[in-house]
């Protein structure tokens, strides 16, 4: 029996209604493993929406989520840390409030924060790494701080080849040109939903590709 695809998926910031078409056109198969890389909430119009998507989606196919640095101060929030909140705010995630009816801690279903709180810090496998924003070329994903992993972008300096001899696939560090990152050994698939680009979901073996904008339209 052939193994299933891997595949990744972009930032999301809850635009639900690309999220849903491109998990449509991929058709998400019991044998495949879709590793969603963070930044489900804030910016979009349904971050609500999302996370309770990416919980049903867990009974389609194998799912791994990472955790953003959006999805980590929402989380914060919805264990009462009150530190950072208006800089989350700030940075768009009045809109995840806004989603769940204004009320947050209190609005947000246990099975979110559930959620949230399983989502893993990074992922790997034989041939590929998987993180959110950045890594340091000479040092196990496990040994690096989660400023790196969820919050360090790589426009001014991307990272060279890590040390495994594994291509490293990233979100987090959104390409203004809309147009997926690739320098071989590192793929940047961030490419702005939320600001009329493109959620991209990428079939890490194959490089088969699956585009669509925040109002539903497919990338041809």
């Amino acid at each position: 029996m052939a193994e299933g695809r891997t595949i990744a998926v972009g930032d999301v910031h809850g635009c639900l209604t690309a999220l849903n078409v491109v998990l449509e056109a991929i058709d998400p198969q019991p044998d495949d493993t879709i590793v969603m890389l963070g930044d489900y909430v804030d910016r979009g119009p349904d971050s609500r929406g999302v996370i309770q998507r990416l919980i049903d989606l867990r009974g389609q196919c194998r799912l791994i989520p990472l955790l953003g640095n959006h999805d980590e101060m929402m989380l914060a929030v919805c264990c009462g840390v009150t530190a950072g909140y208006n800089q989350w705010l700030f940075w768009g995630g009045d809109a995840t409030v806004a989603s769940y009816g204004g009320k947050l801690p209190e609005g947000v279903p246990p099975e979110h924060v559930e959620f949230l709180e399983s989502c893993r810090p990074f992922y790997e496998t034989q041939t590929h790494i998987f993180l959110h924003a950045n890594y340091r070329p000479m040092q196990p994903l496990e040994d690096l701080p989660t400023g790196i992993l969820r919050w360090e972008s790589i426009a001014e300096q991307p990272p060279g080849p890590h040390y495994s001899g594994k291509t490293a696939i990233l979100g987090h560090t959104s390409q203004k040109n809309c147009e997926i990152l690739d320098l071989g050994h590192l793929k940047c698939i961030d490419t702005r939903c939320y600001d009329n680009g493109w959620l991209t979901a990428l079939e890490v073996h194959t490089g088969c590709t699956w585009q669509a904008d925040k109002t539903g339209q497919m990338r041809e």
